[in-house]
Parts: structure tokens; C-alpha cells; sequence
């Protein structure tokens, strides 16, 4: 059953091939067994998940199911989760328990889907190769002596590893495509505000945005016919009505116009990887896509330009994780001061607080103008550069990340080839805009994502456009031999 996708597991509960307690089971069973091997969960929630599987085959006995009903899926701990730990993969919440749920947590609860539990994470999200997390690295299910990207790193190895057909992940500056990418996934970030960010724990609030990580582009589009919608409680969701994003997965591609930026092929790009996207290119061309070189003038700015403005979101943003009124507090503080100095000091770890002194620092009198103004004006001409290049395309195709998987502790001395790992990825964010990896094949046995990125609310033509990759080839089918 662990090697169905979301599509046929839910067929197969429908015709009574095994009930969502059985499935649930099977899940929980090599959660327990193999993700020792990985690290990636933070929390199991048997007893939630069991209770819940019970419940959603009440509901098919009485014709009340929906799709994703008695589906297990796992969340990334940064989801609000009521009764349920929610970390953030931070010694910081450690201790803290939501008093309620992340509006992606509700509209799960309410399609009767069932949560296995919560996903490990790089701090705060923060970092590219979940090595950040208090709770020690994910191992990527391929080669476990490699990351599996991040921040979204242990949802993206779960689905790997066939303990959950799908899961949450979260995206600031490619943080749901780069791990998808290394892991060998489908990943989807939707255009900011398609998805309420309400209970979502905030890192950089003009950037983040949830979306899914599962096996297909079919699946993700039955992810996100749950996930998407207008939230009143979210200001920056957006209200757009929500197609159904399977009723267009079948649509021809012939003509279809598709862009590739020169800039992504240049320095810096490894070559192993460059020869799988210009592989996957030409199978586009193969069923009548017509390709065209673009440029995107200013994408050598977006990594600089994303650590002025994530940093300094994010020190306004974890400034109420102060030791008072939830989260970890320092033990026999002398005073306030020594009260925040110490539960900060304590609760961070040294990736998070880079990045709030930088942001402080950017945020700060004299230098605000010079570099937080002058990042957001940056950001500006990075997405006039997309719209433009969407005047004369449909969709534009890259790389999702310039190398396959490094080593685990590789990087962790260096953080700015660290960042530099989201280099494709993180200009789709500071314009708004969706993008998705998929699995394209492999580079020295490890997987490579094609990243396809769209114009503002596009997902149906993301989805069309990957899904029909996929019925052409069979990467995504692939398995690591440990997990099989």
C-alpha cells in the first residue's frame, strides 16, 4: 500500500480494498520501524492519527467521503497544531503546545484527511539543509550521509521514504522546491496568498507561503484543492476564486511556449545536473513545446536582495519569542533583562540568530534606507524582469538547485555556498510567484528536479504542464532502495 500515490490509495479505500485504519497502520508501522534511519519527524501522533482513520471510515460507510478522507499525511512542524507540539524544529518552542490549529490543519481536519504526526525541520526555516534543527539533522533517504535540502527537509525525505504519500511544506526562498529537488518529489509553491498563512509559524511574512510535497503533480493538485482559498483571518490571503486543479492535468502541452533563462544555465550550475534539465527540455519538445532562450536580467541579484529583506522580516518577526509568555524561559532570571538576554540566547540557535542580527542591523537607524529600502526596490525590478519575460512565454524552465545533494556537515562552515544552494529558487518568491519541482532524473545516483515556475495564480497550468512530464517518464516512480 506504501507505494500508492494519493490518486490510488484513495480508489482503493473507496472500493473497500482496505480501510483508512489498515492504511494508517502500514504508515505508522514504518514510521516506527525506519525513521529512526532519518530524523524526520519531530513528533508521531499514533493515537490523533488512528482516532482520526476510525472516524474517516464512519464517514465513507455513509457516503460522506471526499478524496483525501482517511488519507494519512504528515505536517511540518511549523503548522499550529492544536494540542499538538509545535516546534519549528527550535529548542525556543520546544515546550510549546498550540492552543489551536493553523487554518491548513482545519481545512485537513475537515476533508477528513488524518495527520501522522509532525515533520523536522531547519530552525525557524531557516536553512537549506535541515542541519539547523534542534532536533538534530534529516538524513536524506537516498544516501544518508547527505541532506535532504530544507527547510522542508524531513516532509520532503518522508514522502521520499514512502512513511507518508504526502505532506505539508513551507516555502520563503525555496524551501518546499530545493529539498523536493534533492529528495526526488514533487514540490509545489503556490503564488504568495494563494494559501492562508494563519497559525503558519512566520520566518519572513512578505515570503512565506505553504503548499505540498507528494510523489505526483496529481497529487499535489489534490493537496491543494484542499489547501488553497481566501482566509479572513490571513490579510495578506488573497481572494481569488480556486479552480479545481485536476480538471486541467490532461490538457495537451502542444505549443505550449516555455522559457529558458540564460542566466540559469551559466557559472555555477554543476554539469551533471545542467545535462538531466536539458534531458527533461528536450522530452517538452518531444511532445510540441516550442522552447525559447530568455534572459532575467537582475537573478544574479535575488540571493543579496533575499538576505536583506528575509533576515530583517524575521527579526520582527521572533522578537515575541521573549521567555515570557511562551516558549522556553532561561531558569532564575535576575531581572527582565537578564530574563530576555537568556531565554534568546538559550532558545536560538546560531543560524536564527544570524539572521536577526542582520536583520536588526538592516532594520536599524542610518542603514534602513541604504539596504532595506534599496532591497524592496531590487525586489521590484526582479519581478518586472518575470513579467516581462511572461509576455512572450507560458512558463519558465530551470534547474531547482546547482548541484544534487551535498554531504552532511559539508556546508555547515560556510554559510554562504549554503545559501547560494537557493539561487533558482529564491526570485520566485520575492516576485510572488508559483513554482513547483519535478522530478527529472539522475545525477551521480542522486535526484535532480526540473523547476517550472508560472505567472501570478497558474498552478492549474504548473500542474498541467508537470503532470504531463510525468506520463511520459517514470521518475517519479523511483524509490530509494532502502525504503522500497
Amino acid at each position: 500500500m506504501y507505494n500508492k500515490t494519493i490518486a490510488e490509495l484513495s480508489a482503493g479505500l473507496e472500493a473497500g480494498e482496505f480501510s483508512s485504519v489498515e492504511l494508517t497502520q502500514v504508515y505508522l508501522d514504518r514510521i516506527n520501524s525506519l525513521d529512526e534511519q532519518l530524523n524526520s519527524f519531530i513528533t508521531v501522533t499514533p493515537e490523533r492519527a488512528l482516532e482520526q482513520a476510525k472516524n474517516a471510515d464512519i464517514q465513507r460507510a455513509a457516503g460522506n467521503a471526499g478524496i483525501l478522507n482517511g488519507i494519512p499525511l504528515a505536517q511540518k512542524d511549523i503548522f499550529c497544531t492544536k494540542d499538538v507540539k509545535t516546534s519549528c524544529g527550535s529548542k525556543m518552542l520546544d515546550p510549546f503546545i498550540s492552543p489551536y490549529n493553523a487554518t491548513t490543519i482545519n481545512k485537513f481536519n475537515d476533508s477528513g484527511a488524518v495527520m501522522l504526526g509532525k515533520t523536522n525541520m531547519d530552525e525557524f526555516a531557516m536553512g537549506s539543509s535541515n542541519e539547523t534543527s534542534w532536533y538534530g539533522p534529516v538524513k536524506n533517504p537516498w544516501k544518508q550521509d547527505a541532506v535532504p535540502g530544507g527547510s522542508s527537509g524531513g516532509s520532503a525525505a518522508a514522502v521520499a521514504a514512502r512513511l507518508a504519500p504526502a505532506a505539508t511544506g513551507t516555502d520563503t526562498g525555496g524551501s518546499i522546491r530545493q529539498p523536493a529537488s534533492f529528495c526526488g518529489i514533487t514540490g509545489l509553491k503556490p503564488t504568495y496568498g494563494r494559501v492562508s498563512r494563519y497559525g503558519m509559524i512566520a520566518f519572513a511574512s512578505s515570503l512565506d507561503q505553504a503548499g505540498p510535497m507528494t510523489r505526483t503533480a496529481e497529487d499535489a493538485a489534490l493537496m491543494l484543492n484542499v489547501m488553497a482559498g481566501m482566509d479572513p483571518r490571513d490579510s495578506t490571503s488573497v481572494d481569488e476564486a480556486v479552480p479545481d486543479y485536476t480538471a486541467n492535468l490532461n490538457d495537451s502541452i502542444e505549443g505550449l511556449k516555455i522559457g529558458l533563462p540564460k542566466e540559469y544555465f551559466s557559472e555555477g550550475l554543476d554539469d551533471s545536473v545542467a545535462k538531466v534539465i536539458e534531458s527533461a527540455v528536450k522530452e517538452y519538445e518531444k511532445m510540441g513545446a516550442v522552447i525559447k532562450e530568455i534572459s532575467l536580467p537582475t537573478s544574479n541579484l535575488a540571493v543579496p536582495t533575499y538576505y536583506i529583506i528575509a533576515p530583517s522580516e524575521c527579526s520582527s518577526n521572533l522578537s515575541r519569542m521573549d521567555g515570557v509568555r511562551f516558549g522556553h524561559r532561561c531558569k532564575d532570571p535576575k531581572d527582565l533583562n537578564d530574563l530576555y538576554i537568556r531565554s534568546r540566547g538559550e532558545g536560538f540557535g546560531p543560524e536564527v540568530k544570524r539572521r536577526i542580527l542582520v536583520g536588526t542591523y538592516a532594520l536599524s537607524e542610518g542603514f534602513y534606507d541604504a539596504y532595506y529600502v534599496k532591497a524592496q526596490k531590487t525586489r521590484r525590478l526582479i519581478a518586472n524582469d518575470f513579467n516581462q519575460a511572461f509576455d512572450d512565454v507560458d512558463v519558465i524552465m530551470g534547474p531547482a538547485a546547482p548541484s544534487t545533494a551535498f554531504n552532511i556537515g559539508e556546508l555547515t562552515d560556510d554559510p554562504i555556498t549554503m545559501y547560494l544552494s537557493d539561487i533558482y529558487t529564491i526570485a520566485v518568491n520575492l516576485a510572488g510567484l508559483p513554482g513547483m519541482s519535478i522530478p527529472a532524473g539522475f545525477a551521480n545516483d542522486m535526484p535532480v528536479g526540473l523547476q517550472l515556475i508560472g505567472k501570478h495564480f497558474a498552478e492549474s497550468k504548473l500542474l498541467n504542464v508537470a503532470h504531463q512530464f510525468q506520463k511520459e517518464t517514470d521518475w517519479h516512480l523511483k524509490a530509494p532502495a532502502s525504503f522500497k
